[in-house]
């Protein structure tokens, strides 16, 4: 089974477009893990997942949260991606990219060592810095496109011919998407852009959209444009909103209300 099979399978098992972001930081695990837990990172995660698992279509692990801790950080990231379901999707997300022999050692590190589904890639360095990813077309490389940080228009919105950059970056995506495992990131804290780029990208490419909870993105315009035309093709991710709802003996089960809560509001305007 492919991304694309698995994706569509788990969204209509699960009915959901929400991808719950795995952004562990030991700073906001609950204490009491930190001091019983010869592994807090993966043991937190454990707990969400298991809380959380039927109601997602994808998990998202950022690799910092991970790497900054080093091997017991390593051992955690791995375990938590061998712990999750095979059938939901796992998105690696480092933002990875480089010229064209490291790309290749970057995608390989990402799909055959750790199994990823899915990974985050920078676009900055043109067709040769993506290509490695690409050719792995059984997974899916959700290209940085429009992000949802506060100053993602010091590059993504100067023009070219009088275009933005980042509709250029859509458009490329679109090129690039010949072996049909292309995606785009895309911020919900960008509604009218994240229209922009749906447009450009049809009905077929996946969106992966960072932004909600925390960040201040809304949801009904998220679902409105960012999905397709049937309502899909859409991952919606929420990380400190979920996972960091609670700090006691229940946050497993905060979380998972809280999970509970964002997929029915996307769902409402699907």
């Amino acid at each position: 089974m492919n991304w694309r099979e698995k994706l569509s399978t788990i969204a209509h098992q699960n009915d959901s477009l929400l991808c719950v972001g795995l952004d562990t930081d030991t700073e906001k695990i609950p204490k009491f893990l930190l001091e019983t837990s010869k592994n807090p990172l993966f043991d937190f995660n454990k707990a969400i997942i298991d809380a959380t698992k039927d109601l997602v279509c994808a998990y998202k692990l950022n690799m910092a949260f991970y790497e900054v801790a080093g091997k017991n950080g390593f051992e955690a990231l791995e375990k938590t991606i061998q712990y999750i379901p095979h059938n939901i999707i796992i998105i690696l997300d480092g933002k990875r990219n480089d010229i064209g022999n490291t790309a290749s050692k970057y995608a390989q590190s990402l799909f055959d060592t750790l199994k990823a589904d899915a990974v985050t890639i920078n676009p900055y360095l043109g067709r040769d810095g993506i290509s490695p990813f690409l050719d792995y077309k059984d997974k899916c490389s959700f290209i940085l496109c429009r992000t949802s940080n506060p100053s993602a228009g010091d590059f993504q919105d100067l023009t070219v011919s009088s275009t933005p950059v980042y509709q250029i970056v859509a458009q490329k995506i679109r090129e690039w998407n010949t072996n049909k495992n292309c995606g785009a990131v895309v911020g919900a804290t960008y509604p009218e852009e994240l229209k922009t780029v749906r447009t450009i990208l049809g009905e077929n490419i996946p969106i992966l959209i960072p932004g909600i909870g925390k960040q201040g993105g809304d949801i009904e315009k998220t679902v409105r444009n960012g999905t397709n035309t049937q309502g899909e093709m859409a991952l919606i991710n929420s990380s400190r909103e979920i996972i960091f709802t609670g700090d006691e003996q229940d946050f497993a089960e905060q979380s998972r209300k809280k999970a509970e809560s964002v997929r029915n509001d996307i769902n409402k305007y699907r």
